[in-house]
């Protein structure tokens, strides 16, 4: 959720503004406020989204493994640690996205988040292998990323594991993957991801 080009999902909303500040709105830091500066094509996720997506993983991530691979504002990342994640990695390459990350974290008091100034894809392809129980991506729309971030996600993910992705249109599950849950809001199609062999514990 960062760098100069991120973010344009369609020409409707390639002038929108990013908003000023937004709430996590679970667990431990429920109600805190994260801002969002105004970066060209910054697009928090919604609170309308992050919750559907909670409400899939189950509210709670109490000692899950976390990649917030693109992590902008750090919705996604932040709201993963309020809700109890073990760890939670964050990747963001944006200079001062990242320092404003750091400094959310530092407010926070958020030990369980680790913040990496890196391009995300190049920290996936030396990144933990079996590692991770969700891998959070949400990367630039118009940079055409979203097959290689899925397939650089996958060796990182545990058996059980899980991606989330956002995207302006119904993402291809990678091979050996199926879409377990998907929904739209607006121009933003977005997915929950896991093993076709393996259903998990979630349903």
């Amino acid at each position: 959720m960062s760098n100069p080009s991120r973010r344009t999902a369609a020409s409707a909303t390639t002038t929108a503004r990013a908003p000023g500040e937004i709430r996590i709105i679970g667990g431990r830091w429920k109600r805190s406020k994260l801002p969002v500066p105004d970066a060209p094509g910054l697009r928090p996720t919604s609170d309308r989204v992050r919750e559907t997506l909670f409400n899939w993983l189950g509210q709670t991530l109490t000692d899950w493994r976390v990649l917030d691979a693109f992590a902008g504002s750090g919705a996604l990342g932040f709201e993963a640690a309020s809700r109890g994640a073990a760890e939670v990695v964050m990747i963001e390459r944006d200079a001062r996205l990242a320092e404003g990350l750091r400094a959310v974290q530092r407010k926070l008091g958020a030990e369980a988040v680790r913040l990496h100034a890196a391009d995300a894809l190049a920290w996936m392809a030396r990144g933990p292998r079996g590692h991770f129980d969700l891998v959070l991506l949400d990367p630039p729309f118009a940079a055409g990323l979203f097959d290689a971030a899925l397939a650089a996600a996958v060796p990182l993910l545990t058996p059980d594991g899980l991606i989330y992705a956002e995207s302006p249109h119904e993402l291809t599950p990678p091979a050996g993957f199926t879409a377990w849950r998907q929904g739209r809001a607006g121009a933003v199609h977005y997915q929950l991801l896991r093993r076709s062999d393996n259903p998990g514990s979630a349903d």
